[in-house]
């Protein structure tokens, strides 16, 4: 079928070897994230698997994209997926945080003080904030995405949308970046724990691995390396949220939406790591516990 390049839904000529070229990179990095989870059993770790899915299929449908676009459905759904994965990505994080001060920090030492807020709920509340912030970029990109040019109500769609879709994305940055604060801190209120956490040590093997609390398996000492970590993906997050805050505040007829090096740059580029860099440093290898619930006596 014939492309009608009068009726794109881009405001620019979309790079179809660009879009084949993340597509690829996620898509490794999709293959092995979900070997990842099948071999270590890390069933709470579903959440980047379906985070690193949705960037795969995002790419592989703007690819496709690229050669039709005046399909609008093909242009919505890579549209949704590249915008709502690294959402997800931040519930990740929150869980992997929250499974560290578990982790690391004595029951009795795990107050408000450690974190400023209360480390039980550290999981569920910054979760529940980026559950609000998906809902409100999805129902906003659906309706920036649903306007059609010729629509006489286009403009005030247009506004509704992006204003919804900034909420969202302002109240991710809120949490986000309150939790960014909380992780980063972290690092040095944590050293005070370190003697405490090498008597929990049991059969050690060798200088890299150690068993925890009577688990069987294997686990690496340096859990600080699984911390930097989160926090470097904190960070991307937070320059891509950033971009999108001001791509959306700039409407469809802004530099962002008329400049495509910008969502690659801005976008796939900064989240890109923040899946790849746990497949090197997976959790599975630092952690105890990633089931959904952690047993009673590690709470």
């Amino acid at each position: 079928m014939a492309t009608n390049l009068s009726q794109s839904h881009y405001n620019f000529a979309p790079s179809l070897p660009a879009a084949i070229i993340w597509a690829s990179l996620y898509s490794i990095a999709f293959a092995v994230t979900f070997f990842q989870w099948i071999k270590y059993r890390a069933w709470v770790w579903v959440v980047m698997v379906l985070a690193a899915g949705m960037e795969s299929g995002g790419y592989i449908v703007r690819s496709i994209s690229a050669q039709h676009v005046d399909n609008k459905k093909i242009y919505v759904v890579q549209f949704c997926l590249i915008v709502l994965a690294p959402v997800l990505m931040a519930a990740v994080l929150y869980v992997a945080f929250g499974r560290i001060v578990f982790h690391v920090v004595p029951r009795q030492a795990r107050t408000i003080a450690l974190l400023w807020v209360p480390p039980r709920f550290v999981t569920p509340i910054f979760v529940i904030c980026d559950i609000i912030a998906l809902f409100l970029q999805l129902i906003g990109a659906i309706i920036i995405t649903s306007v059609q040019p010729g629509d006489e109500d286009a403009a005030s769609k247009l506004n509704k949308g992006k204003a919804i879709a900034l909420i969202g994305v302002a109240v991710q940055m809120i949490s986000f970046g309150l939790f960014s604060v909380v992780a980063i801190r972290f690092n040095f209120t944590s050293k005070r724990f370190e003697a405490e956490f090498q008597e929990r040590i049991r059969g050690s093997l060798d200088e890299k691995y150690s068993t925890f609390d009577g688990v069987d398996r294997k686990l690496k000492r340096n859990w600080v390396a699984l911390l930097r970590c989160v926090n470097f993906a904190s960070l991307m997050i937070l320059v891509r949220s950033v971009y999108r805050m001001i791509d959306f505040a700039l409407g469809r007829a802004g530099y962002t939406e008329t400049h495509e090096w910008c969502v690659y740059i801005f976008d796939a580029l900064p989240i890109f790591p923040v899946v790849a860099l746990f497949t090197y440093w997976h959790p599975a290898k630092y952690l105890p516990y990633l089931g959904f619930r952690l047993p009673k006596h590690a709470r």
